[in-house]
């Protein structure tokens, strides 16, 4: 795959290795793997980063260095990295702050193995005993005539500069965001069709979270609900959707709750059936909104989630209790829908406010 991003790699492998760069490109299946999990590197903070599995690479090339093993030729009697180690590290990268182990422990090697299936490595070894890990040297060495070439720095140096860029272009969305927030008043247009774009069938998925809870946040926020335990004596409170914490997080299935109704939302940009259906279960069959990054209709939505759950469960009554819990699917014409409902209620600025500080929280970053 040819990509924008692959120039800058072909030019830090020449960087190291000159002549021999192009054959190195060619060979190295670790090379190609990082080829392909850095296409997104020039199209924009609405593209997924992919840090997980890439970081999951660094950590563990890094400590391979730090250990000289790139000069040395005994990895082999190498006791490993220790995961905590790895774990703390790779979470003081850009944006990894939030990283989980799953790329640590099988994630990366279980997507290697999907883009080689033939390959008789996978790039991760360790052992559950003593939680210890290795780069599999055989990924690393790339043998071209006589000469055998190690890669372990040179993926270093491609990983930073990914990184670097996806750096560079948050911290310009972050200043177009605030150049937005400025010119509001004068250009709501563009600020309205700048959200829009954010909540395409192509967004990164955080992002598209992200922008969904400022969008549904502030639809919600003038209505009202009446409750009380006396009928003559009624609180009148406003709905308030609170996000629950970070986008891809192990937290049970639940990405917002609304109080005082106790509603709550996951927001998903995948089809399968199974997904929806352990969400359900997460949370003991609690009623639930799904967000859905989809341009289908609701209604087909629904419709090729139950057609889909007869063909996987068969038995009628398991899936109407599933389909029973799903309370509202919100796809993106609705979520534009509600969007432009609040622009007229005079929300647009605190949409984008709200869009400004829950990227910066998600991202982790940080202004001088």
């Amino acid at each position: 795959m040819e990509h924008i991003f692959t120039s800058e790699i072909r030019n830090i492998l020449k960087k190291h290795f000159k002549h021999n760069s192009e054959e190195i490109f060619e060979k190295s299946q670790l090379i190609q793997y990082i080829n392909l999990k850095t296409k997104s590197a020039n199209k924009g903070v609405k593209s997924r980063a992919s840090f997980a599995n890439l970081y999951a690479i660094y950590v563990i090339i890094e400590d391979y260095i730090q250990n000289d093993f790139d000069k040395r030729k005994d990895y082999s009697n190498y006791e490993g990295a220790p995961f905590t180690k790895l774990f703390h590290r790779q979470r003081q990268l850009p944006f990894g702050s939030k990283l989980q182990n799953h790329a640590l422990n099988n994630r990366l090697n279980a997507e290697f193995q999907k883009f080689f299936p033939t390959s008789e490595f996978t790039p991760i070894l360790r052992n559950l005993e003593t939680n210890r890990y290795w780069i599999n040297e055989n990924l690393i060495k790339i043998k071209i005539g006589n000469k055998t070439f190690n890669i372990a720095n040179s993926i270093i140096d491609i990983i930073d500069a990914y990184s670097q860029i996806k750096k560079d272009t948050f911290e310009k969305f972050i200043k177009y965001c605030k150049k937005l927030q400025s010119i509001e008043s004068q250009t709501p247009n563009e600020v309205i069709e700048f959200i829009q774009s954010l909540i395409s069938i192509t967004s990164d998925a955080r992002i598209f979270e992200i922008v969904s809870y400022a969008i549904l946040k502030f639809y919600y926020h003038d209505q009202n609900i009446y409750w009380g335990f006396d009928i003559k004596k009624l609180n009148k409170e406003n709905l308030k959707l609170y996000k629950t914490g970070r986008t891809n997080a192990n937290d049970g299935g639940i990405d917002f709750v609304m109080k005082p109704l106790g509603r709550f939302f996951q927001v998903t940009e995948t089809l399968d059936v199974k997904k929806y259906f352990l969400d359900i279960e997460k949370i003991e069959r609690y009623p639930i909104t799904f967000v859905i990054k989809s341009d289908l209709p609701s209604e087909t939505l629904m419709t090729n989630l139950q057609d889909n759950a007869l063909l996987w469960y068969s038995i009628k009554t398991i899936v109407n209790k599933y389909i029973d819990c799903i309370e509202e699917i919100i796809n993106i014409p609705e979520l534009i829908k509600r969007f432009n409902f609040s622009v007229k209620q005079g929300y647009l600025n605190n949409i984008l406010e709200e869009i400004i500080i829950q990227s910066k929280v998600e991202f982790n970053y940080e202004e001088d």
